[in-house]
């Protein structure tokens, strides 16, 4: 009986393992650039085929032929669930945050166990493999074999780098993806897991640099001086930046990244100061990255401290949080004004070696105040203690820090409100303060059994009487204890007589991912897709004393702390922040995990290509291209700027 070719296998099984990883993360093969897909697979295949069958000894080859499919199949069912619990796709570079998914341990086994009929549908090829693996030709090849495998390999591999230009100047072509950029998740989306597997190898051995266009405007879009009614007095408004000379910067720097970033912020002419520049000056300040929190857990009746402060202070109606590589991700994303554009600057991140001149805490501590962080978990999850220093927190506390002293650090999760009445007397007399929270009651996973705050908070959250399913339940209970830990705080503020000098800002890291799309849409107020509008949320900053004031411009996490050096009046360079002051007159930009993006003029989707502008506005024929080459330079700009510590050589 003739048994079966070898390359015909692999082929067969790869494509099947790529349509299977498809269809239970329930997207479309057709987003994928199937030609390539498929001259790519054949490449791979043809070449693990000549691989495989290099030895006289069937046994060895068989081996080979099974650790290679061993091998693939628990990288598609790792992709598979990272990818359905965290909400990215993993790379080499995953196992810099190995610590973070590994922290998750736990729950990790039960999100397992959640997807075993997925991960048994993609082990069918293998175990097929193991029951009829007698059927399968594993000879090694002879001289003249071997002469067709390569050049059919060599003719196979020209065709599929011919196929690269195939509408090659579109915005994230294939060409574009292997030759300008490096997203592993447009890759994964566009190319297959096999294709981003193998040249993320490549990448991570040899190396990768972004193509930067400088010539086009850096920042976001749209640029112009306030304009003034006439009838009001005329003001000249003057940039947010610092008196840095880059060009002399670019003329004494040989090391061509840096260089390249210096050009870069040579051409961002930066934002403008505005009507709510200085608007809290000398004010305290306590800013909140709070768990898992978005604007579905904020209801009148369930949770009136949150609404209470989002309608009636800035009012900021087209904000996100990208979901981008879990908390860490959405922490940088608030702490530092970058995008999360990798796990590689993630990891030099936490490290702590990264200089941070103009890091909250040292931006404040500039301008004479005492600053102080909190967090209710573990101290060093994450290596926060590390990048809270570098970001000028000398006084962190935590649990294992002194925290557990005053809470109960052995239930998960901890309680908001216990971190804010037992810390809260130790910067409240100062004259000027700055507090950094970093919550976790508002932590996955969402079941009363499994989480201290939803079962708090439980009897409570029934009186409502919701329809909601237990995981959305569950959430919003636990979110109660956000809202009641900010209730503590006003009432604390106000009896210290302290309230009317004091702002509240607060912005989520991420939705609450372990909720699936349609989970979250139980409790949203509309209909939500799973690339952007997932992401929509609220960035609370208030004060008592303010009127509120409505901001429709599009914003996200790394806008933050350029928007509230603004408006307490710091002293700062604009440019060297890639997020912007939301209320500055540039036009709003958030930027999604595959580079998808948001303006006021619309939404484009990167991995069909498709933009959907906003009603009623007008759109130039190249604002795609343009905007598409300004969210590349963004994301680019941030991983240099981290990866060549590059604040450092600004400010020597």
């Amino acid at each position: 009986m003739k048994k079966i070719n070898l390359f015909v296998v692999y082929f067969s099984e790869f494509i099947i393992l790529e349509i299977l990883y498809k269809l239970l993360i329930k997207q479309s093969i057709f987003r994928l650039s199937l030609i390539n897909m498929f001259l790519f697979i054949g490449v791979v295949a043809l070449f693990l085929t000549i691989i495989t069958k290099l030895f006289k000894n069937t046994k060895i080859n068989k081996t080979i032929y099974f650790i290679l499919l061993t091998f693939l199949t628990i990288w598609f069912s790792a992709e598979y669930v990272i990818k359905g619990y965290f909400g990215f796709y993993i790379s080499w570079n995953a196992f810099k945050i190995a610590d973070q998914i590994g922290s998750f341990a736990g729950k990790g086994v039960i999100e397992v166990l959640k997807r075993i009929p997925g991960i048994c549908l993609l082990f069918i090829p293998l175990i097929l493999n193991i029951i009829f693996h007698k059927k399968i030709d594993y000879t090694k090849l002879t001289i003249k074999s071997s002469l067709i495998y390569i050049i059919s390999f060599l003719i196979l591999l020209g065709s599929y780098f011919l196929s690269l230009n195939i509408n090659k100047n579109a915005s994230y072509s294939p060409y574009v993806l292997t030759y300008e950029i490096n997203d592993i998740a447009l890759n994964v989306e566009n190319l297959g897991v096999i294709n981003t597997l193998c040249t993320d190898t490549y990448r991570t051995i040899f190396g990768f640099e972004d193509k930067i266009v400088i010539n086009e405007n850096n920042s976001n879009p749209s640029e112009e001086e306030p304009k003034i009614p006439e009838e009001e007095q005329p003001k000249v408004y003057e940039y947010n930046n610092l008196p840095i000379d880059f060009n002399s910067l670019m003329v004494n720097e040989s090391n061509s990244a840096i260089k390249q970033i210096h050009e870069y912020m040579l051409n961002d002419p930066g934002t403008f100061q505005n009507e709510y520049t200085g608007y809290f000056k000398n004010k305290n300040l306590i800013l909140f990255m709070a768990e898992s929190f978005n604007e579905i857990a904020v209801k009148k009746e369930l949770t009136p401290t949150l609404y209470k402060l989002i309608h009636e202070g800035f009012e900021f109606t087209n904000f996100y949080t990208p979901t981008i590589y879990s908390t860490i991700g959405g922490e940088f994303q608030e702490l530092t004004g970058l995008y999360a554009s990798s796990l590689d600057i993630l990891s030099k991140f936490r490290g702590g070696n990264v200089s941070f001149p103009e890091g909250v805490a040292t931006k404040f501590k500039e301008n004479g105040y005492q600053t102080f962080a909190y967090h209710n978990n573990t101290y060093n999850f994450q290596n926060r203690d590390r990048y809270l220093k570098s970001l000028g927190f000398d006084y962190y506390k935590a649990c294992n820090t002194g925290l557990e002293k005053l809470i109960n650090c052995n239930e998960w999760p901890r309680s908001d409100v216990d971190m804010i009445n037992t810390t809260f007397d130790e910067y409240i007399n100062e004259n000027h303060f700055m507090v950094f929270y970093a919550t976790v009651s508002g932590h996955s996973g969402y079941t009363f059994a499994s989480n201290a705050m939803a079962r708090k908070h439980r009897e409570e959250y029934q009186s409502f009487n919701y329809p909601y399913s237990e995981g959305p339940a569950s959430y919003l209970a636990a979110q109660m204890e956000l809202d009641q830990a900010l209730e503590a705080l006003i009432t604390k503020l106000a009896k210290a007589g302290k309230l009317e000098d004091t702002v509240i800002a607060l912005v989520g890291d991420h939705y609450p991912y372990e909720l699936s799309v349609n989970e979250v849409n139980e409790i949203s107020d509309f209909k939500r897709d799973a690339t952007v509008t997932i992401n929509k949320s609220n960035f609370i900053l208030w004060n008592s004393e303010m009127p509120k004031v409505t901001i429709s411009k599009v914003g996200s996490q790394i806008d933050v702390i350029p928007t509230i050096y603004n408006a307490f009046g710091l002293k700062y360079d604009s440019r060297l922040f890639i997020g912007k002051d939301i209320l500055s007159p540039t036009e709003g930009l958030a930027m999604f995990s595959n580079r998808s993006w948001v303006t006021n003029k619309g939404t484009y989707f990167a991995s069909s290509g498709k933009f959907v502008p906003n009603a009623d506005v007008e759109i130039e024929d190249d604002y795609v291209r343009k905007m598409n080459q300004i969210v590349n330079n963004k994301i680019t700009m941030s991983r240099l700027i981290i990866n060549n510590n590059y604040y450092s050589k600004v400010f020597n």
